[in-house]
């Protein structure tokens, strides 16, 4: 029994002293190399965490997704609950934009449609163009940029009151404060007609202190354009070409007091009376 101990012993050194002489063998070749020596099993789980670590974010961003998808579209905390109108005053009003508009209440706001809204809106002859968006967590903006008039067209009954595309703002009985305008050949709806296109932009390059004293304005045609002054004097202003010069060729012939001031010659301005 004594020597099958001493047997198991002299074994056991030798593991243990073989064991050790790996240790060094393994510590001589780390200090030969320059580089530590990597046990297989540390190495198997330096490799996992991040593995691990690379489950654990991809199942944190599923969940976060999942919930920021319930939040938009499933829960009550996010649906239309009022609508906000902008830029409404006297040609249109909040009303008519908000009647116009079919905004559904209730409805998550992820999933408001703001294009159809706008094109909704645009469908009324006083709005020029509108522009919709959410305002988190619960409103839906309607900005809107009303058609501003400035011409008057005499129509059965009054006035029609066109803005500068040749649309009818509104019709009105008493002959309102703005330039009667006349187009030649047309009947009908002056909706896109060039010739008024022109006129207004006469109306916007004209010297101011004239512009304020233009009584009708007259357009033949998208190249002859010309007004009326309150005093009974017109100026032939022809197409919308070279404004500037034009705007300053008026203003030195108007201290000649004429019934007629003619701009429209490309090198020659003319006056008459």
């Amino acid at each position: 029994m004594t020597k099958t101990r001493q047997s198991g012993g002299g074994r056991e050194a030798r593991g243990r002293e073989e064991q050790s002489g790996g240790g060094r063998e393994a510590r001589g070749r780390e200090e030969r190399s320059g580089r530590p020596v990597r046990r297989a099993g540390a190495a198997r789980g330096r490799r996992w965490r991040p593995k691990r670590k690379a489950v654990l974010f991809a199942a944190a961003g599923a969940g976060i997704v999942a919930a920021m998808g319930w939040a938009l579209l499933g829960s009550r905390l996010l649906v239309v609950r009022s609508v906000q109108v902008v830029g409404a005053g006297r040609s249109v009003s909040a009303a008519q934009v908000l009647a116009a508009a079919h905004v559904p209440y209730g409805l998550p706001l992820i999933r408001v449609n703001t294009g159809a809204i706008a094109r909704h809106v645009e469908r009324l002859r006083q709005v020029q163009n509108a522009q919709v968006s959410r305002d988190w967590p619960s409103t839906v903006v309607i900005s809107v940029q009303p058609r501003t008039p400035v011409f008057a067209v005499r129509v059965p009954g009054g006035y029609a009151l066109l803005d500068r595309f040749g649309v009818s703002v509104r019709d009105v009985a008493a002959q309102p404060g703005l330039p009667l305008l006349t187009v030649a050949g047309t009947t009908g709806s002056l909706r896109g007609n060039p010739a008024v296109r022109a006129a207004a932009l006469v109306l916007r390059e004209l010297p101011p202190r004239v512009a304020r004293k233009v009584a009708t304005v007259s357009a033949l045609g998208p190249s002859d354009v010309s007004v009326t002054l309150t005093d009974g004097a017109v100026v032939i202003w022809g197409s919308t070409g070279r404004a500037g010069e034009k705007a300053k060729e008026l203003t030195l012939l108007m201290r000649t007091r004429a019934r007629s001031y003619d701009v429209s010659g490309q090198s020659t301005v003319m006056v008459s009376g």
